[in-house]
């Protein structure tokens, strides 16, 4: 069931009109909706929608009272059925789901098992939850929810409306606006840094900072090292899914995504939009350009141009990697003695 109401609070029921307002849209004729729904779970009270057509048989049988849908697949809509118009319809599902299931809002105020520092700095209208833990001078933005256990270290800075969640522990960092941090994420621990003397290992003092910029997400159980001698960087916008480690100095462009188990060693610049899939593995000292995409367990050990797309291991240009992987498949398949 989409939003459970054990977990999920609701609202309305709104107005068809209310609904195509929330998706940026209009909508002809009238209809009560109370919820959201997938397409073959809906009911006459549910809005769903449709954004790839692999599922257009499914809006064919939908009982859904209004179905958010491109110009090109209105006519496919069922009678009985409303047709939103727009021209995302992936986007404007999040816009109505937000609607029906807006995020629960802060409760100001401290409570009574929260240890906060009489030197830290608590905006009143942020939430600092059972167990939470805020350091000496951290200072704690307007809107801001610590949940249980939280732990900001000492001169931790937090931006406006940002959620951090339970168990997450930050240090030597400081985050922008609305920045969403997952359970369990690590941020601002010391970096992967030692030098190699007569005796062994010596560790080398990791001085740097951790920068968050506005509207990132950090998944959970999410590790961001702080610089060595530099600041780790997160653009603005940027998207960390769960179990990423991103190690000292690294610096995130504007808007990147790093899919789960990612790993991106020290000092690795990645520029814009940069996109790279689950269990990708970048090794320290590269830059990644603008737009470029790398797939899904690729490996990359060198510099990658602005709005290429790698992969494979070591990750190559993908036209120039499924060509060597057909070669290579076809000739250690081939029959022994027979000619490629």
């Amino acid at each position: 069931m989409a939003g459970d109401p054990r977990f999920f609070a609701r609202t309305g029921p709104h107005t068809l009109q209310a609904v195509a307002a929330a998706a940026g849209a209009t909508a002809q004729g009238e209809a009560t909706l109370s919820g959201i729904a997938p397409l073959q779970t809906a009911a006459a009270g549910d809005v769903s929608f449709l954004d790839n057509r692999r599922y257009l048989p499914e809006l064919a049988r939908t009982h859904a009272g209004a179905v958010l849908v491109r110009a090109e697949q209105a006519g496919a809509v069922p009678a009985g059925t409303h047709a939103i118009v727009v021209e995302d319809p992936y986007l404007a599902w999040a816009q109505v789901a937000a609607l029906f299931h807006p995020e629960p809002p802060v409760a100001p105020g401290i409570h009574p098992a929260a240890l906060v520092d009489p030197a830290a700095q608590v905006d009143p209208t942020a939430e600092i939850g059972p167990y939470a833990i805020v350091g000496a001078g951290a200072e704690i933005g307007a809107g801001v929810r610590l949940a249980a256990q939280a732990v900001i270290g000492p001169g931790v800075s937090i931006g406006r409306d940002s959620r951090i969640g339970t168990q997450v522990s930050i240090s030597h960092a400081l985050l922008g606006a609305r920045v969403r941090v997952l359970p369990g994420a690590r941020i601002g621990q010391e970096g992967f840094g030692f030098a190699t003397g007569p005796q062994g290992f010596v560790p080398v003092p990791q001085l740097g900072r951790v920068l968050i910029g506005d509207d990132c997400d950090i998944g959970a159980n999410t590790t961001i090292d702080r610089g060595s001698s530099q600041d780790t960087v997160i653009g603005a916008g940027s998207r960390l899914d769960n179990l990423v480690q991103i190690g000292h100095n690294v610096v995130l462009g504007r808007c990147c995504v790093i899919v789960a188990q990612t790993g991106i060693s020290g000092s690795t610049v990645l520029g814009d939009f940069v996109m790279i899939g689950g269990q990708g593995g970048i090794a320290g000292h590269v830059h990644i350009g603008d737009r470029a995409r790398i797939a899904a367990q690729a490996g990359v050990i060198g510099d990658v141009p602005a709005g290429a797309e790698m992969f494979g291991t070591p990750a190559r240009p993908v036209r120039e990697a499924f060509r060597a992987h057909t070669w290579l498949y076809r000739n250690a398949l081939a029959p022994r003695g027979s000619k490629s």
